[in-house]
């Protein structure tokens, strides 16, 4: 009896906490100490488990023996997670204090720098063809570069006031949508799947992480620190050009009198209801909804399968979560 998204997700999650535990938890160093601290203070480890679905989807009982992949992605993901705290000056991430704040910026940099190197090295010990090692290399040195242009690209936005939608767009396909994108195609990849499967793939795993960090704005705002993990609102407090902003300003409304650190819980209440009345809000989620959409129509090339129908529901789940 297939399990649901919720169990499987969870299933997947314990064991990449396990592994990661097991590789990382015990390193001596304050280096490595450092590396670890976000890796191991939980997530839902999203990202390696679409590596895993991709895998099976493709051939059976694959994921086990890729699995080192699977952590090389998440790896990924929490250096960029280390970086981004520093370059946003945030004091908390995954309900704890971030890298940079425990230790120091230099050392947080370092420790970001350690989990990049690790990833590589993680998929080349995948038990797969050599060629489809070296593919997977360059998809996520890809990934990589794209990555660090989608962070510049959201840097410079906080300093320009016409940000259109699209250029939004393109900057959280790269920050986001590309490690969502590389997951998926390593996976299947390393699977040993055609061109065309990667290539689907691919776009799957762009427009739902497009879809997955429009719903991350949307949350940033709205739900409580508890809820996100994260700093209430910083987007906001950073005067940051999410959708939100974009779609706002387009409705006349003025965000820029709430960008300040010590915004109050009143007058986020206060800029929520604003949005919320302008119909804001619900663009933003109509948006995000069509990238599902989108997204979901990528896999329409493969045949039906319980791994098929978990990463639907995974790009349903980015526009639910939370709420």
């Amino acid at each position: 009896m297939k399990m649901d998204l919720v169990t499987y997700l969870e299933k997947v999650a314990e064991e990449v906490d396990t592994v990661l535990e097991r590789e990382f938890g015990g390193l001596p160093g304050e280096l490595n100490k450092a590396s670890a601290h976000l890796l191991l203070a939980g997530g839902k480890r999203l990202r390696p488990a679409v590596v895993l679905l991709a895998a099976d989807m493709i051939k059976k009982g694959r994921a086990q023996e890729i699995f080192p992949a699977a952590l090389a992605l998440e790896l990924t993901h929490t250096f960029t997670l280390i970086h981004d705290d520093i370059m946003d000056g945030d004091a908390v991430r995954r309900g704890v204090a971030t890298v940079h704040t425990v230790w120091n910026e230099p050392t947080g940099i370092l420790a970001g720098d350690v989990l990049y190197a690790h990833a590589f090295k993680l998929i080349c010990t995948a038990i797969a063809d050599d060629a489809a090692k070296v593919r997977s290399v360059t998809t996520l040195a890809r990934a990589c570069a794209e990555l660090c242009e989608g962070q510049h690209m959201d840097m410079s936005f906080e300093t320009c006031e016409d940000v259109d939608e699209w250029e939004y767009i393109e900057m959280v396909s790269k920050k986001t949508g590309v490690l969502y994108a590389a997951a998926a195609a390593i996976g299947a990849t390393l699977a040993g799947c055609s061109a065309q499967q990667a290539q689907a793939l691919y776009e799957w795993g762009l427009s739902s992480g497009i879809a997955f960090q429009i719903q991350d704005d949307y949350i940033d705002l709205v739900a409580d620190a508890e809820q996100s993990g994260k700093d209430r609102a910083s987007d906001l407090r950073q005067g940051k050009q999410t959708l939100v902003a974009i779609l706002a300003r387009h409705k006349g409304i003025d965000l820029s009198v709430y960008r300040r650190p010590d915004l109050t819980n009143e007058e986020i209440d206060e800029a929520i209801a604003l949005l919320k009345n302008a119909g804001v809000l619900e663009e933003v989620q109509t948006i995000a909804q069509e990238r599902v959409e989108r997204a979901k129509s990528m896999l329409n090339i493969f045949p039906d399968c319980a791994e098929k129908d978990y990463l639907i529901q995974i790009t349903d789940y980015f526009v639910s979560r939370g709420f």
